[in-house]
């Protein structure tokens, strides 16, 4: 496991956390039991399907919105509910919900954003799987930080800071620790000569409260 820290962002990551024949196998299972589904944005008025599938799994009471998404709770599947419970073994965290992406080849990609909507706990790690293709996972300083009221950034912190890459390969497992959602970026680019399909994992907790 190595830890990778910068003001405002803490992270930990175990490399090959699932073996390639685990992390095959998973995949597999994941491509066939999730009820995988392409949602849309509107923006100026015009419907765009995310360049990605999705699913989210929680449990009863877990809603989720983003980007103007409120997505429909999924049961947990056989697979997923093993994971959540060896990752709550690892990090000490019940995590409540889970937003699967797949990414059927290197068109498909996510922007710059943070996961930090009302209904996360900021409190909570983010716990992050990836599965089958290597992709880089970009991380920048966000330009407009969203500050908690009266806190002064970290020590050394600047949205000037260059954006870095931390390449996540089959089976690396990403746990991304508070305060990271409320100071940093991160975002999965294009590859546009990659023909081979990745699935991400984030399990996460939803706040009762909201």
């Amino acid at each position: 496991m190595a830890e990778l820290e910068a003001p405002g962002l803490r992270l930990r990551h175990w490399p090959a956390w699932l073996g390639p024949s685990a992390a095959a196998e998973l995949l597999a299972r994941l491509q066939a039991e999730v009820p995988w589904k392409q949602e849309a944005i509107t923006l100026y008025g015009r419907r765009h399907p995310l360049p990605r599938l999705t699913c989210w799994m929680a449990d009863a009471g877990c809603g989720y919105r983003y980007s103007g998404l409120s997505n429909v709770i999924e049961p947990w599947s056989p697979a997923t509910a093993g994971l959540r419970l060896a990752l709550e073994q690892l990090t000490g965290w019940r995590f409540n919900s889970l937003l699967l992406n797949r990414y059927r080849d290197g068109r498909d990609a996510m922007g710059w954003h943070a996961d930090d909507e009302p209904e996360l706990d900021p409190a909570a790690p983010i716990a992050s799987l990836s599965l089958g293709a290597a992709r880089d996972f970009r991380l920048r300083p966000r330009p407009r930080p969203r500050r908690p009221p009266g806190a002064p950034p970290p020590a050394g912190y600047s949205p000037s800071c260059a954006p870095f890459n931390l390449p996540l390969d089959n089976g690396d497992l990403l746990l991304m620790e508070p305060p990271t959602q409320l100071w940093w970026q991160h975002a999965l680019p294009r590859r546009l000569r990659l023909q081979q399909e990745r699935l991400n994992l984030t399990f996460r907790v939803v706040r009762a409260d909201r």
